[in-house]
This record gives C-alpha cells, structure tokens and sequence, in this order.
C-alpha cells in the first residue's frame, strides 16, 4: 500500500498544525517568549470591542477589515484559540485545493500528494498560522478563485477575487493575468479574425472578462460600503490609507529597511515610501502582461516582486507565494542540484 497518498498527506498536514498549536499553548502558558503572534491579540481584543458593541479600531495598531474582527468574535464567547483553528483550517483549504488544481491539471494523484507537500508539511507555514497569523485566509480565497476559474466557473472566481481583495488588497495585482486569462481562446476553439481597432476592441470585450470586472467588484465595493456606513471614514483610513503612507523601521526583510530607518525620522522618509510604489508596480504590471496567458506562473512571479519590493516585509508574507509554488513547479524547466560549496550550478531539462 503506498505511503505518499493525497489522504496521508492531508492527514499529516492537519496533525503537524494541531501538534504545533498545542505546543504552542504550552509554550505561552510555560516560557516568557509567547508563541503566539502579538497580532492576534489584536485581533482578539479587536474581536472584543466588536462584540461589545464598539469598533475594532478602538485597539490601537488593529490595521486590517473588520470583517477579520467579527470572524473571530467566537474569540471571546467560545474559546480563546478559535481563530487559531480557523486559521489552521483555511490552511489545510488552501492545501486541499492545491491538491484539486494539480488534478485538474491531470497530475497523477501520486504526484500531487508529493507537490502539496510543499504547502502542507511546510514547517514555516504551519507555524505561521499556529501562531495566529490571519494570512491563510487570504490563500484561501486567492486560491479559491483560481480553482474556480481554472473549471470555468467565472462568476465563483469573481466573488472569491473580490473577498479576497477586501481582506487584503494585494491580490489586486491578479486582476491583469486573470483579465488575460479570460479570452474568447479559453471559452471557444474558434480562430481569432482579422478586425479593425474597434471592432478589437469589442472582440476583446469578453462575456467572461465582463463579467469578472462587474461581478468581483461589486463584492469588493459593496464591501466596503457596508463597513463604511458601519464605521465612517475610520475604516478607510486604517484598512486602506494607512498603508500607503505606512512607515516601518522594525521589518527589516524589506529591501527598502535600511534608508527608511536612516530617514525614519525625517519628512524625507514619507517621500521616500511613496516612490518605492513605483518600481514595485512597474515590475508587477509587466510581469502580468509578459506572462498572462499562464495564470499561475504569472501570479507567482507578480508576488514574489510585489513582495521583494514591498517597504514592509514579514515573514507572513512569504505565505503569498508559497501557496503558488506547489501549483508551478510541476512545469519548471530548471532543476535545482545539490553540488558542493561555491560550484552550484542550474541544470536544465526539457519540459514534459
């Protein structure tokens, strides 16, 4: 009987998060150095004010939706650790789905247990989401909207793209690739003729990408609206400004660290901030159109640049693309070999 199974996989990926959620809990109530991330005790005392009646902004530092807070009011009423457990079930979703994709891309069910590995016993992932980081959430929707979109399902993608843009507003560098994406070639094996401008544009101007664009942003905006009625102008500010202006000294994976905390202190470092926006879109977009006919490939490279460019990067944020690593390497034309120090090398191999 083999061992590498999709449900031994799934299996060892729900026990590794539970094993280190535990662990967790007794290394908070055994060590001075929590376990548990800082952020989700924001999160909780958010979840708290929201329950009480208040705004989750009443918590200082509380940066993200309030749809985030009112998901883990159950914090409060039920149990301190429940959205530790949510988080590590968005994890496993996302993992799950990794597996789905593969499939639907007719990988032996063999080989896309050995792939997911690379999410679902990934120590740094568990880690992160046993630790209380919100990020799988996000994953979760990121890649609930691929699967959706890689079995056709357009107006699914859409709403899951639109929430998951709501969480965070990263993904909505996706847009461009999934635009692509959705060309008449996807839906119809009919050839492309030959047209004037206009009617390029018109042949361009799909059903499919018309009703992505109408369908994901009514969800993000209507979003929006109800926690702006609910919360003012505050949710705006704290869930979105905020982090165009945001400065950070402290999270120094950020290629940009160093001169802001040199300028930290000076009007020179807000200036400094918004220009690094610049190099960041400028590579993202490109690397949207130069690889948008491959969903996943061109998702993969846009994060990892959006993350090496960003001002602020944690180790949360590696979560972005990891999630897109397992889906992508099946197809890489490289091979990575183990050789001794200072003679590494990158064999090539063709494509199957």
């Amino acid at each position: 009987m083999p061992i590498l199974t999709i449900n031994n996989v799934l299996a060892g990926g729900v026990l590794l998060r539970a094993g280190m959620l535990f662990y967790g809990l007794w290394q908070d109530a055994h060590m001075n150095v929590k376990y548990t991330d800082i952020d989700y005790s924001v999160f909780t005392d958010a979840a708290r004010s929201v329950w009480n009646g208040g705004s989750p902004y009443e918590r200082s530092t509380y940066r993200y939706t309030p749809l985030l807070a009112w998901l883990l009011t159950p914090n409060i009423w039920l149990h301190p650790t429940f959205g530790k457990w949510l988080f590590v079930l968005c994890d496993c979703i996302v993992g799950y789905l990794i597996i789905r994709i593969l499939r639907e891309r007719k990988l032996s069910e063999q080989t896309a247990a050995a792939y997911s590995m690379l999410w679902l016993l990934n120590p740094q992932v568990a880690t992160i989401s046993t630790r209380g980081s919100a990020e799988a959430t996000v994953c979760a929707t990121v890649m609930a909207a691929f699967y959706a979109f890689q079995r056709k399902h357009v107006i699914w993608g859409a709403i899951w793209f639109g929430i998951s843009v709501h969480l965070k507003i990263y993904p909505i560098i996706y847009a461009l690739p999934m635009l692509i994406v959705l060309d008449r070639a996807t839906f119809s094996s009919i050839p492309k003729p030959s047209l004037s401008l206009w009617g390029k544009i018109r042949y361009e101007a799909t059903k499919q990408r018309l009703m992505f664009f109408l369908v994901s942003g009514s969800v993000f905006v209507g979003l929006n609206i109800v926690f702006y009625i609910v919360y003012g102008r505050e949710f705006l500010d704290e869930t979105y400004i905020y982090h165009i202006s945001r400065k950070d000294h402290r999270h120094n994976y950020s290629m940009w660290f160093l001169p802001i905390y040199l300028k930290f202190f000076s009007p020179a470092s807000i200036t400094m901030g918004l220009l690094s926006f610049l190099p960041q879109a400028l590579v993202v977009t490109v690397l949207g159109f130069a690889f948008g006919k491959d969903l996943y490939f061109a998702t993969f490279l846009q994060t990892f640049a959006f993350v090496a460019f960003n001002k602020v990067c944690t180790a949360q944020y590696f979560m972005w693309y990891i999630c897109l690593l397992p889906v992508i390497w099946p197809y890489n034309t490289l091979r990575l070999r183990v050789v001794p120090l200072f003679k590494s090398t990158v064999d090539h191999k063709k494509t199957s």
